[in-house]
């Protein structure tokens, strides 16, 4: 295989002359998605081959094996996880009906409420695969670059303020973009639906438009995919739409952010936009590492499709495709500076850049409980442990939720945090509501919900997920438990800040941002991360190298103790952590042993 020029541009000088990631040719290879996928769906086997795996991740699969399962000689416990795509966490009624059918029908009884706004599905065997996508697709649901290396789904506040312009522009793009950057090929289509195109929204024509509208080199001409081209994008590409101060998004560990940006009246003028945040690192490969993304310019609403072509062009055409963990756009800003960054999107964009507009002070929301929507009708966030659906002794929240949908016909947002927002509610609804989930043990109040516990988001980790090296999911109740009682004890009964954890290094649970963060690094240990911010807009930083969970008292009661003697009045645990350093921290630590 040659080197990779998906335009007539020349490939980034350090690129030549060194052989591509495997992956780069199965994607050329693949016939814009379609082999060895077709071909090995039609075999009565259990998994897919290595190669095919690789492409059906743009189908928005993960080919996986529940390690629970596990017996020394015998083939893996090989089962498929899928996942949605569904731009700002929109869910109508039928598709999730749907979903909640499939996971009892094909999968695990579960639906997991992902950090970007999307569901998965776990426990999928792969004679179940195509009849599941498709049940998927005929809802009005979509799984096609769930996964893989394209855009991945667009977030946006999950709010659904119907009296709040900027809230409703940053929905409305959030779906524009998502569409302006689905990959175009067939294989999708032709593989799961035997070839019918089922088109549950029409794309606006703007958007139509601007897939094919070139600027100086944006588009890949005479190709099945103007955006992508052969090759696709090195690595994943997320992007998010948020508004002034909305920080539900984690604004700063996206590639690409879209900040709404309103006039006097209102009425949407243009966007900010920030580029180069990424989260995902590798253990001792001080070459990787967490990134948040830095401000790029201001752009007109006409010039916003533009922009947003010209930010993934420059990552097409110059990102890594040699090593794949040095391929985000992250690396490639850092490589370069923003000023070089900002320049080549400049060429691409085809005409100066503006500069970035002053932004107010960004603030986490969660919208958990009951909210006026601004037009006489009632939204209501709904808190879902580590964003797991399901019924467990007490609490049948999976029976609850669909009741509620199949009485009322009511739509969903789901949240970059895990949860999930019942909208559209009438006045006359909210005691219908209330009642089944209080009957089937839902909490419906948010101060009724340990504030550890509210703030919390942890992977899915073991046993499904192949890169994990040790729990998160099924962990971190316990862990939060003993954090809680180690702060009652020390008398900071009300006290609560952010808590991440992750299986693995790749932060999906966005550890990275975290007050406290806990990333996977060996077998029941983990990696601890201190001094990110309230409101995710500050990094933490590796505190301790590997913590066993069952040391988990002893390393953290002495930090606490120090935070509440020297903490400044109303200051958080992440913002004392920064303020003070490590090297207090460490100080202080082994002084009171």
């Amino acid at each position: 295989m040659t080197d990779i020029k998906t335009t007539d541009q020349s490939a980034p000088s350090r690129n030549k002359n060194r052989k591509p990631s495997k992956v780069e040719g199965l994607k050329e290879r693949s016939n814009f998605l379609r082999e060895p996928v077709a071909s090995e769906l039609l075999q009565e086997t259990t998994h897919f081959s290595e190669d095919a795996v690789q492409i059906l991740k743009f189908h928005g699969s993960y080919q996986q094996d529940n390690r629970d399962n596990r017996v020394k000689g015998q083939e893996k416990d090989y089962q498929f996880m899928l996942r949605t795509t569904s731009p700002g966490g929109f869910i109508p009624p039928q598709l999730y009906l749907t979903i909640d059918k499939l996971a009892d029908e094909y999968g695990n009884h579960t639906m997991r409420v992902t950090t970007r706004q999307g569901f998965q599905l776990h426990g999928i065997l792969k004679k179940n695969l195509k009849a599941a996508i498709a049940g998927m697709v005929k809802s009005m649901g979509s799984t096609l670059s769930a996964c893989g290396d394209v855009n991945r789904n667009v977030m946006a506040p999950p709010a659904p303020f119907k009296n709040r312009p900027e809230y409703q522009y940053a929905i409305e793009y959030a779906k524009n973009i998502s569409d302006l950057l689905k990959p175009q090929t067939g294989a999708y289509y032709d593989i799961w639906l035997d070839g019918e195109k089922i088109i549950s929204a029409e794309e606006k024509p703007e958007v139509k438009a601007a897939r094919q509208t070139n600027g100086k080199g944006s588009i890949v001409h005479d190709n099945p995919e103007p955006i992508y081209g052969t090759h696709y994008m090195p690595r994943k590409f997320k992007v998010c739409v948020t508004v002034p101060g909305d920080n539900s998004i984690d604004l700063y560990t996206q590639d690409l952010t879209l900040v709404v940006m309103t006039d006097n009246e209102s009425k949407l003028e243009g966007f900010n936009v920030f580029a180069g945040g990424g989260l995902g690192k590798t253990h001792n490969k001080e070459e990787t590492f967490a990134r948040m993304a830095d401000p790029i310019c201001y752009v007109t609403k006409d010039d916003v499709y533009e922009i947003v072509k010209a930010v993934v062009a420059t990552q097409r055409d110059y990102g890594n495709r040699i090593d794949r963990r040095h391929a985000r756009l992250k690396y490639l800003i850092h490589d370069w500076g923003v000023d070089k960054f900002r320049s080549k999107v400049e060429e691409y964009f085809g005409k100066s850049l503006t500069p970035f507009k002053e932004l107010p002070e960004w603030k986490y929301q969660d919208f958990l409980g009951w909210h006026e929507q601004g037009d006489g009708k009632l939204f209501l966030g709904v808190s879902i442990e580590n964003g797991r659906i399901k019924d467990e002794g007490p609490l049948q929240l999976k029976t609850a939720l669909r009741k509620i949908v199949q009485q009322l016909n009511l739509p969903i947002r789901l949240t970059p945090h895990h949860n999930a927002i019942l909208f559209d509610i009438e006045l006359k609804e909210k005691q219908v509501v209330q009642e089944i989930l209080e009957r089937h043990g839902v909490v419906t109040e948010p101060s009724k919900i340990d504030s550890l516990v509210r703030y919390a988001m942890a992977c899915p980790a073991m046993p499904t997920c192949g890169l994990a090296v040790t729990e998160s999911e099924r962990a971190i109740p316990g862990i939060l438990e003993r954090i809680r009682s180690l702060l009652d004890n020390i008398g900071l009964e009300n006290e609560h800040f952010v808590v991440r954890m992750t299986g693995c290094p790749n932060g999906c649970a966005r550890p990275y941002m975290a007050e406290l963060g806990f990333v996977g690094s060996a077998p029941e240990s983990y990696q601890v991360w201190l001094g990110g911010s309230p409101h995710q807009t500050r990094l933490a930083l590796p505190y301790m190298e590997r913590l066993h969970h069952n040391d988990i008292e002893t390393q953290l009661e002495p930090i606490f103790v120090f935070f509440k003697q020297s903490r400044q009045t109303e200051e958080s645990f992440g913002d004392f952590c920064a303020r003070v350093g490590f090297n207090a921290i460490s100080e202080f630590v082994s002084r009171w042993r």
